[in-house]
């Protein structure tokens, strides 16, 4: 919402600047998000004057420049322009050479003699753009035919400098909805920190005499939806542009001036928050009736769209039709126009929810409905409508010939709040005074109906919808004392919520997240298989068969999630789709001796390119080390950091692979998919596939603990040994003797590099791997990290033949 520093001024002396107001209104919930300053010029458009264009004729060298001979009264100019509207007899901006202009603030224009393909031009004839006043650029900017030549522009353009505010306004601050609610806050607000006794300079009312004429007759059938209707009738009115000032106060909250009574409306709405609607009597036939809408009625509204009512909407209708959706927007049957001579004005107050049920079924959000949906002050819609009829009589010239009336249905519902000041003193956090307490309430329209001693009985405004317990009235003492006054506790207290219990669906759930995170697709295969892929399992496992089978094709439990992975990925390759990421949950059934036994399982599976074949990327393909990855993220995921390995040849579905074990108890196996699985099944890539004993790493994860260790306040120091060693020497093992060696310092062994070339010795390869070591309590010196490298080699050597290179 846009509020005006000068409009702002008009009901509340504050002598700040806007700045400062608008460091205030944020400390006190009302956050300005920006401060804009407008109807300002930089340089303050000296050197620019009124010019009349005395020739214009074709340039002879460019088909889009004219020439053009123009007065400043003293002398004759020759300006070279471009602009398409430039004609003999026009008032135009120019700019004398030596003048500067600011298109923008930070690019400023010196207008120099020039020559421009072979003609002088000694000036500029300007733009709105190019002189800073607005945004256009389609031409030069064309003054009234009165405006005298040679006068300086600056007193021909009359400036309005002042500030435009845009405030975040939160549904529950409805109070804050114009000018005067926004002047409340900041009178509340010095009132207590400057000690001022500031009050805001409300409009004084004419308090027009009531006529009681039956020109249009008023009616509510909906009191449900309207309870309060107030109306006036102006007649002999004179529809046309409005005068300076209220253009003025328009314009500098982004509204663009209408007519004088259009623009008394929104600036009585703007001023007080109070939606109001002007109709042409001519439309009425002499009724006015609130109703709800018919279904199927129909309306054209101010838009121009013809809209079907559901039947749900509260409308203003004449005795045949509905002539306005209430609260929300105008039909253009009664619209205000340049021969309208009698007025019928409202001011309302509706329901909110009707209001913004209806905007939304028509998907409409108007300055008027913004206000109605959040709740507009009760207590002034009577006097909004005076205030209206007080400004329209002003600049239309019109007389009241009926009213004004107030059809009050129910008065609002008083809101006695009792509150108790030790209370609110522990939910702020400060000591405040009875006498400080209660005169911030009473700044903000707050009534104090008794006390006893830190026991009061407190009335709050109407207007403060959202104000109606104790805790809401100690929010609207903080919020004009300042949130940032409250002194920061040097302790503080909390209550951790205890985690929650870890389930095997949540871990499932949270794995398939991970991996499809990771570009995997999930697959649920059947449970049943072939006969024939008894022959791929173990000779001590034997396979679960089904008594009465429905087909070979399913005559058994399966044995392995691996057969439903190799038939997916033939389907898949057989359909050109061989680069595959694949997951499964599910059990395995075998039987061994007597005893049937299902094992439930999570198996991976990798195929074709590493990444979506691209032009930026290396079109790497998948590795075994790509599924090894996989595997130490998932156990990252879950904090399971102490795993070993162990490498395995010739498996039973594996040509090689890995085991990982935690605890000395194997949780997955990782291996290259036997050259004869691949065969039989038709599988052209090599497949990588992980089998993940889910039991038994859900086992694990149960147990395992968060525990919290703060940041450590030294860094990591990282040493590197390029090795020499035996080709039989696996990583892991250099990575154990490494521990072993520095258990407390040694935080990370890393191997990023593999050398293995005919450089080498037979039989050697070489491995660069990098030790990280870290102290929490102290910086390390190179003397300890020296000692720990050595005792590392030495170790190294000693166990696997290791030298340095």
């Amino acid at each position: 919402m846009k509020i005006s520093y000068n409009w702002l001024a008009k009901y509340l002396d504050s002598k700040l600047s806007a700045i400062e107001i608008a460091t205030i209104l944020t400390d006190t919930g009302l956050e300005v998000e920006s401060t804009t300053a407008i109807g300002q010029v930089k340089g303050g458009l000296e050197g620019i004057v009124v010019g009349e264009v005395i020739d214009c004729i074709q340039h002879p060298n460019a088909d889009r420049l004219k020439i053009t001979q123009v007065s400043i009264g003293t002398k004759q100019l020759q300006i070279v322009c471009g602009a398409t509207n430039v004609a003999i007899g026009q008032k135009v901006a120019v700019a004398l050479v030596g003048t500067t202009l600011y298109p923008s603030p930070d690019n400023p224009l010196t207008i120099k003699e020039a020559k421009i393909r072979g003609e002088e031009s000694f000036g500029m004839l300007c733009a709105e753009d190019e002189l800073g006043i607005g945004n256009s650029h389609d031409g030069i900017l064309i003054l009234e035919e009165d405006a005298p030549i040679g006068a300086p522009i600056n007193e021909v353009i009359k400036l309005h400098p002042d500030f435009e505010f845009e405030i975040g306004l939160t549904p529950n601050r409805s109070d804050a909805m114009g000018h005067i609610g926004v002047a409340r806050d900041l009178k509340a607000f010095l009132n207590h920190h400057r000690n001022s006794e500031l009050s805001i300079d409300w409009p004084i009312l004419k308090n027009q005499k009531v006529i009681d004429n039956k020109e249009v007759i008023v009616s509510n059938t909906d009191q449900e939806n309207c309870s309060r209707y107030c109306s006036a009738v102006i007649e002999n009115v004179s529809v046309a542009e409005s005068p300076e000032w209220l253009k003025i106060a328009l314009q500098s909250i982004g509204l663009k001036p209408i007519n004088n009574v259009v623009d008394v409306t929104n600036y009585v709405m703007y001023e007080l928050g109070t939606p109001l609607h002007a109709f042409d009597t001519a439309a009425l036939s002499g009724e006015i009736k609130v109703r709800q809408a018919e279904v199927n009625e129909t309306i054209v509204t101010l838009d121009g769209i013809e809209r079907k009512l559901k039947g749900t909407e509260l409308v203003i209708a004449n005795a045949k039709e509905a002539l306005c959706l209430a609260g929300i927007i105008g039909g253009q049957k009664a619209a205000v126009s340049n021969t309208t001579s009698t007025l019928f004005l409202e001011s309302a107050l509706f329901n909110a929810e009707t209001i913004r049920k209806t905007a939304k079924i028509h998907n409409l959000n108007t300055d008027a409905s913004f206000r109605f949906e959040r709740g507009v002050d009760p207590d002034l819609t009577f006097f909004a409508l005076n205030r209206a009829i007080d400004l329209l009589l002003e600049v239309t010239g019109g007389q009241l010939s009926q009213g004004p009336h107030d059809l009050l249905i129910h008065a609002p519902k008083v809101k006695k709040i009792d509150i108790d000041l030790t209370q609110i003193n522990k939910l702020i956090g400060i000591q405040l005074s009875g006498v400080a307490v209660e005169k911030i309430l009473l700044d903000l329209d707050f009534q104090i109906n008794t006390k006893n001693e830190s026991c009061w009985t407190v009335t709050a405004p109407n207007y403060r919808t959202d104000v109606n317990r104790m805790a809401d009235v100690a929010e609207e003492i903080l919020r004009i004392i300042g949130f940032n006054s409250v002194p920061i506790p040097e302790k503080f207290h909390y209550a951790f919520t205890p985690p929650p219990i870890v389930t095997k669906n949540n871990c499932e759930k949270q794995v398939s997240e991970f991996l499809v995170a990771k570009g995997y697709s999930e697959i649920m295969m059947n449970s049943l298989s072939k006969a024939s892929y008894s022959a791929y399992i173990p000779e001590d496992e034997e396979p679960v068969k089904i008594m009465n089978p429905l087909s070979s094709e399913l005559s058994q439990m399966r044995q392995t999630l691996i057969f439903g992975l190799c038939e997916t990925i033939v389907y898949n390759q057989n359909r050109q789709q061989s680069d595959l990421k694949l997951f499964e949950f599910g059990a395995s059934y075998h039987k061994v001796k007597e005893n049937y036994v299902q094992t439930n399982q999570l198996a991976l599976s990798i195929s074709g390119k590493q990444e979506v074949e691209n032009w930026n990327n290396t079109k790497n393909p998948s590795t075994i080390f790509t599924l090894k990855g996989t595997i130490y993220s998932l156990f990252a995921r879950f904090n399971l950091d102490e795993i070993s390995e162990s490498f395995v040849e010739n498996s039973a579905y594996f040509s090689e692979g890995l085991t990982f074990s935690i605890d000395n108890q194997v949780v997955a196996e990782i291996g290259t998919l036997k050259q004869e699985l691949k065969s039989n099944f038709g599988i052209k890539n090599d497949v990588f596939i992980a089998l993940i004993k889910w039991d038994v790493l859900f086992d694990f994860i149960q147990k395992k603990t968060i525990i919290f260790k703060g940041l450590p306040k030294t860094f990591e120091v990282r040493r590197d040994f390029s090795l020499l060693l035996n080709e039989a020497t696996n990583y892991q093992e250099i990575e154990r003797i490494a521990f072993q060696s520095e258990k407390t310092l040694l935080k990370k062994v890393n191997l990023f590099d593999v050398y293995e070339g005919d450089k080498l010795e037979n039989g050697k390869k070489s491995y660069a791997v990098s030790f990280h070591f870290q102290d929490i309590e102290k910086t390390l010196t190179d003397q300890v990290i020296d000692t720990c490298m050595e005792k590392i080699r030495m170790n190294l050597e000693k166990n696997l033949g290791a030298s340095l290179r």
